[in-house]
Protein backbone atom coordinates (compact mmCIF):
# COMPACT_ATOMS: atom_id res chain seq x y z
CA UNK A 1 0.00 0.00 0.00
CA UNK A 2 0.78 3.37 -0.37
CA UNK A 3 0.23 6.94 1.48
CA UNK A 4 1.45 10.12 -0.36
CA UNK A 5 4.02 8.03 -2.38
CA UNK A 6 5.85 6.74 0.46
CA UNK A 7 5.52 3.02 1.04
CA UNK A 8 4.96 1.35 4.05
CA UNK A 9 7.01 -0.78 6.36
CA UNK A 10 7.73 -2.12 9.81
CA UNK A 11 10.20 0.00 11.08
CA UNK A 12 9.91 0.27 14.98
CA UNK A 13 9.68 4.38 16.36
CA UNK A 14 9.16 5.56 19.48
CA UNK A 15 5.54 4.15 20.13
CA UNK A 16 4.42 3.22 17.21
CA UNK A 17 5.76 1.99 13.69
CA UNK A 18 5.93 3.85 10.57
CA UNK A 19 2.75 1.30 9.29
CA UNK A 20 1.02 2.13 11.90
CA UNK A 21 1.75 5.95 11.55
CA UNK A 22 0.53 5.08 7.56
CA UNK A 23 -2.59 3.33 8.85
CA UNK A 24 -3.50 6.15 10.89
CA UNK A 25 -3.33 8.35 8.32
CA UNK A 26 -5.72 6.37 6.01
CA UNK A 27 -7.91 7.27 8.25
CA UNK A 28 -8.21 10.73 7.92
CA UNK A 29 -10.62 11.86 4.51
CA UNK A 30 -8.91 13.51 1.78
CA UNK A 31 -11.13 16.49 2.48
CA UNK A 32 -9.88 16.86 5.63
CA UNK A 33 -5.83 16.55 4.69
CA UNK A 34 -6.79 18.78 1.67
CA UNK A 35 -7.68 21.59 4.36
CA UNK A 36 -4.98 21.23 6.58
CA UNK A 37 -2.55 21.25 3.61
CA UNK A 38 -4.48 24.62 2.42
CA UNK A 39 -4.04 25.97 5.83
CA UNK A 40 -0.31 26.06 5.89
CA UNK A 41 1.14 28.91 4.58
CA UNK A 42 4.39 28.85 2.66
CA UNK A 43 7.57 30.04 4.10
CA UNK A 44 11.11 30.43 2.40
CA UNK A 45 14.42 31.15 3.87
CA UNK A 46 17.13 32.28 2.77
CA UNK A 47 20.65 31.37 4.46
CA UNK A 48 23.26 33.73 3.28
CA UNK A 49 25.89 30.82 5.89
CA UNK A 50 29.26 32.77 5.78
CA UNK A 51 28.95 35.29 3.06
CA UNK A 52 29.28 37.84 1.66
CA UNK A 53 32.96 38.67 2.45
CA UNK A 54 32.23 42.70 2.78
CA UNK A 55 29.78 44.54 4.38
CA UNK A 56 29.52 46.90 1.35
CA UNK A 57 27.37 44.19 -0.17
CA UNK A 58 24.61 43.92 2.40
CA UNK A 59 22.88 46.82 0.26
CA UNK A 60 22.62 44.71 -2.30
CA UNK A 61 21.57 41.42 -1.19
CA UNK A 62 18.92 43.48 1.49
CA UNK A 63 17.30 44.52 -1.81
CA UNK A 64 17.22 40.92 -3.40
CA UNK A 65 14.69 39.94 -0.09
CA UNK A 66 12.88 43.19 -0.21
CA UNK A 67 11.91 42.46 -4.08
CA UNK A 68 10.35 39.07 -2.59
CA UNK A 69 6.68 39.54 -2.44
CA UNK A 70 5.66 38.00 0.71
CA UNK A 71 1.85 38.82 0.65
CA UNK A 72 1.36 35.34 0.26
CA UNK A 73 4.84 33.74 2.05
CA UNK A 74 6.39 34.04 4.89
CA UNK A 75 10.29 34.73 4.24
CA UNK A 76 13.19 34.93 7.00
CA UNK A 77 17.25 35.93 6.25
CA UNK A 78 19.88 33.94 8.06
CA UNK A 79 22.82 36.22 7.62
CA UNK A 80 26.13 35.87 9.37
CA UNK A 81 26.19 36.37 13.07
CA UNK A 82 28.50 39.84 12.34
CA UNK A 83 25.72 41.19 10.10
CA UNK A 84 22.98 40.58 11.57
CA UNK A 85 22.60 43.92 13.68
CA UNK A 86 23.22 45.64 10.29
CA UNK A 87 20.78 43.76 8.73
CA UNK A 88 18.18 44.74 11.61
CA UNK A 89 15.49 47.18 10.68
CA UNK A 90 16.50 46.84 7.04
CA UNK A 91 13.75 44.46 5.63
CA UNK A 92 10.62 46.75 4.22
CA UNK A 93 7.99 43.68 3.48
CA UNK A 94 8.17 41.69 6.52
CA UNK A 95 10.95 39.46 5.93
CA UNK A 96 12.19 38.60 9.48
CA UNK A 97 16.00 38.19 10.50
CA UNK A 98 16.76 34.68 11.80
CA UNK A 99 20.62 33.72 13.55
CA UNK A 100 22.42 31.05 12.03
CA UNK A 101 22.53 29.34 15.60
CA UNK A 102 22.35 29.93 18.89
CA UNK A 103 23.58 28.92 22.87
CA UNK A 104 21.52 27.38 25.22
CA UNK A 105 22.81 29.06 28.54
CA UNK A 106 21.86 32.68 27.94
CA UNK A 107 24.24 35.41 28.38
CA UNK A 108 27.53 35.41 30.45
CA UNK A 109 31.01 33.39 29.92
CA UNK A 110 30.28 31.81 26.81
CA UNK A 111 32.90 33.21 24.36
CA UNK A 112 31.61 33.35 20.45
CA UNK A 113 28.45 32.38 21.14
CA UNK A 114 24.56 34.45 20.94
CA UNK A 115 21.62 34.03 23.36
CA UNK A 116 18.21 34.03 22.60
CA UNK A 117 17.92 36.87 25.21
CA UNK A 118 19.40 39.29 22.97
CA UNK A 119 18.02 38.41 20.08
CA UNK A 120 14.84 38.77 21.84
CA UNK A 121 16.39 42.41 22.79
CA UNK A 122 16.86 43.13 19.26
CA UNK A 123 13.38 42.11 18.40
CA UNK A 124 14.31 39.04 16.64
CA UNK A 125 11.69 36.26 16.31
CA UNK A 126 13.20 33.40 14.36
CA UNK A 127 16.21 30.90 15.18
CA UNK A 128 18.05 28.45 12.64
CA UNK A 129 19.67 25.27 14.33
CA UNK A 130 20.54 22.21 13.69
CA UNK A 131 22.22 23.22 9.84
CA UNK A 132 24.10 20.16 8.96
CA UNK A 133 27.01 22.46 8.58
CA UNK A 134 26.99 22.73 12.62
CA UNK A 135 26.44 18.94 12.93
CA UNK A 136 30.04 18.73 11.49
CA UNK A 137 29.73 18.82 7.72
CA UNK A 138 31.91 21.31 6.98
CA UNK A 139 34.93 19.65 8.36
CA UNK A 140 34.77 20.81 12.12
CA UNK A 141 37.69 18.76 14.09
CA UNK A 142 35.84 18.27 16.83
CA UNK A 143 32.71 16.46 18.28
CA UNK A 144 29.41 17.22 16.46
CA UNK A 145 26.54 18.86 18.44
CA UNK A 146 24.33 16.19 18.96
CA UNK A 147 20.68 15.41 18.19
CA UNK A 148 19.76 15.68 22.02
CA UNK A 149 21.54 19.12 21.85
CA UNK A 150 20.01 20.84 19.18
CA UNK A 151 16.77 19.23 19.35
CA UNK A 152 16.13 19.00 23.17
CA UNK A 153 18.45 21.64 25.04
CA UNK A 154 18.65 24.37 22.49
CA UNK A 155 15.16 23.76 21.02
CA UNK A 156 13.62 24.08 24.90
CA UNK A 157 15.76 27.48 25.39
CA UNK A 158 15.05 28.84 22.68
CA UNK A 159 11.12 28.18 22.75
CA UNK A 160 11.01 29.23 26.43
CA UNK A 161 12.59 32.87 25.46
CA UNK A 162 10.08 33.19 22.84
CA UNK A 163 11.95 33.07 20.01
CA UNK A 164 10.20 30.64 17.43
CA UNK A 165 12.54 27.75 15.89
CA UNK A 166 13.78 26.43 12.67
CA UNK A 167 15.15 22.72 12.62
CA UNK A 168 17.39 21.34 10.28
CA UNK A 169 17.85 17.85 9.63
CA UNK A 170 18.98 15.85 6.57
CA UNK A 171 20.45 12.47 6.26
CA UNK A 172 23.76 11.93 4.06
CA UNK A 173 24.07 10.30 0.70
CA UNK A 174 24.87 6.41 1.95
CA UNK A 175 21.93 6.96 4.16
CA UNK A 176 20.09 7.84 1.06
CA UNK A 177 21.16 4.99 -1.10
CA UNK A 178 19.61 2.78 1.74
CA UNK A 179 16.03 3.81 0.54
CA UNK A 180 13.37 5.50 2.48
CA UNK A 181 13.02 3.69 5.18
CA UNK A 182 16.22 4.14 6.05
CA UNK A 183 16.32 8.02 5.27
CA UNK A 184 13.10 8.04 7.97
CA UNK A 185 14.73 6.20 10.61
CA UNK A 186 17.84 8.22 10.18
CA UNK A 187 15.70 11.54 10.21
CA UNK A 188 13.75 10.40 12.80
CA UNK A 189 16.42 10.25 15.33
CA UNK A 190 16.77 13.82 14.60
CA UNK A 191 13.24 14.38 15.63
CA UNK A 192 13.16 12.48 18.82
CA UNK A 193 14.49 14.45 21.31
CA UNK A 194 12.48 17.36 20.04
CA UNK A 195 8.98 15.36 20.62
CA UNK A 196 7.95 16.69 23.98
CA UNK A 197 8.79 20.78 22.85
CA UNK A 198 6.83 20.16 19.55
CA UNK A 199 3.49 18.92 21.71
CA UNK A 200 3.98 21.93 24.12
CA UNK A 201 4.76 24.52 22.04
CA UNK A 202 2.52 23.87 19.23
CA UNK A 203 3.05 23.85 14.88
CA UNK A 204 3.38 28.09 15.00
CA UNK A 205 6.07 28.48 16.81
CA UNK A 206 8.47 25.34 14.86
CA UNK A 207 9.52 25.07 10.87
CA UNK A 208 10.89 21.90 10.06
CA UNK A 209 13.75 22.41 6.93
CA UNK A 210 14.69 18.79 5.54
CA UNK A 211 17.86 19.32 3.92
CA UNK A 212 19.03 16.14 2.40
CA UNK A 213 23.09 16.22 3.41
CA UNK A 214 23.82 14.92 -0.01
CA UNK A 215 22.48 17.86 -1.80
CA UNK A 216 23.59 21.12 -0.02
CA UNK A 217 25.92 22.93 -2.26
CA UNK A 218 26.44 20.68 -4.92
CA UNK A 219 23.84 21.60 -7.61
CA UNK A 220 22.46 17.36 -6.94
CA UNK A 221 18.94 18.57 -6.33
CA UNK A 222 16.45 16.27 -4.86
CA UNK A 223 13.62 14.96 -7.18
CA UNK A 224 10.12 16.30 -6.79
CA UNK A 225 9.29 13.00 -5.99
CA UNK A 226 12.05 12.45 -3.56
CA UNK A 227 11.29 15.29 -1.57
CA UNK A 228 7.36 14.93 -1.79
CA UNK A 229 8.33 10.76 -0.22
CA UNK A 230 10.44 12.05 2.63
CA UNK A 231 8.13 14.87 3.98
CA UNK A 232 5.34 13.00 3.72
CA UNK A 233 7.13 10.32 5.49
CA UNK A 234 8.07 12.71 7.89
CA UNK A 235 4.43 13.85 8.58
CA UNK A 236 3.13 10.65 9.10
CA UNK A 237 5.51 9.87 11.62
CA UNK A 238 4.59 13.51 13.60
CA UNK A 239 1.36 12.46 13.14
CA UNK A 240 1.60 9.18 14.98
CA UNK A 241 3.99 10.36 17.48
CA UNK A 242 3.02 14.01 18.05
CA UNK A 243 -0.24 14.48 17.08
CA UNK A 244 -2.31 14.80 13.88
CA UNK A 245 -2.67 17.98 14.72
CA UNK A 246 0.23 19.23 15.08
CA UNK A 247 1.83 17.18 11.58
CA UNK A 248 -1.30 18.71 9.77
CA UNK A 249 -0.13 22.25 10.74
CA UNK A 250 3.72 21.95 11.18
CA UNK A 251 5.53 23.61 7.90
CA UNK A 252 7.71 21.35 6.56
CA UNK A 253 10.76 23.21 4.24
CA UNK A 254 13.20 21.77 1.66
CA UNK A 255 16.37 22.73 1.49
CA UNK A 256 19.63 21.78 -0.71
CA UNK A 257 20.53 22.83 -4.09
CA UNK A 258 16.79 24.82 -4.53
CA UNK A 259 17.06 27.65 -7.16
CA UNK A 260 14.81 29.10 -8.98
CA UNK A 261 14.55 26.72 -11.78
CA UNK A 262 13.72 23.66 -9.47
CA UNK A 263 11.35 25.56 -7.35
CA UNK A 264 8.15 25.43 -8.96
CA UNK A 265 8.06 21.39 -9.46
CA UNK A 266 9.08 21.19 -6.38
CA UNK A 267 6.64 23.48 -5.04
CA UNK A 268 3.62 21.38 -6.97
CA UNK A 269 4.31 19.12 -4.23
CA UNK A 270 1.37 18.78 -1.68
CA UNK A 271 4.14 18.45 1.78
CA UNK A 272 6.69 20.57 0.02
CA UNK A 273 5.92 24.03 2.19
CA UNK A 274 8.81 26.16 1.40
CA UNK A 275 12.34 26.41 1.15
CA UNK A 276 15.42 26.90 2.98
CA UNK A 277 17.61 28.04 0.08
CA UNK A 278 21.71 28.40 0.55
CA UNK A 279 23.10 29.72 -2.79
CA UNK A 280 20.60 31.27 -4.74
CA UNK A 281 19.83 33.54 -1.84
CA UNK A 282 22.19 35.45 -2.49
CA UNK A 283 21.03 36.09 -5.79
CA UNK A 284 18.23 38.22 -7.13
CA UNK A 285 16.06 34.77 -8.09
CA UNK A 286 15.39 34.54 -4.74
CA UNK A 287 12.38 36.26 -5.10
CA UNK A 288 11.17 34.14 -8.17
CA UNK A 289 11.87 30.66 -5.71
CA UNK A 290 9.10 32.76 -3.32
CA UNK A 291 6.78 33.59 -5.84
CA UNK A 292 6.89 30.04 -7.25
CA UNK A 293 6.06 28.69 -4.02
CA UNK A 294 3.28 31.34 -3.14
CA UNK A 295 1.72 30.74 -6.67
CA UNK A 296 1.64 26.88 -6.16
CA UNK A 297 -0.05 27.18 -2.79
Amino acid sequence: AEVTGVQTCALPICSLSLRAAFAAAMLRSRFSRALSTAARRPIVGGNWKCNPASASKLPELIANINACDTSKCDVYVCPTPLHVALCTGKFTNGAQLAPQNANFAGCGAYTGEMAAEQMVDMGIKWCLIGHSERRGEFGLPTPKESNELIADTKLGYLLSKGINVILAIGEPLPVREQGIDKVLEFCVEQLKPAVAHFKAAGADKIVIAYEPVWSIGTGVTASPEQAQETHAALRMWLAANVSPAFADAVRIQYGGSANAKNAPDLSAQPDVDGFLVGGASLKPEFADIVAAIAAAK
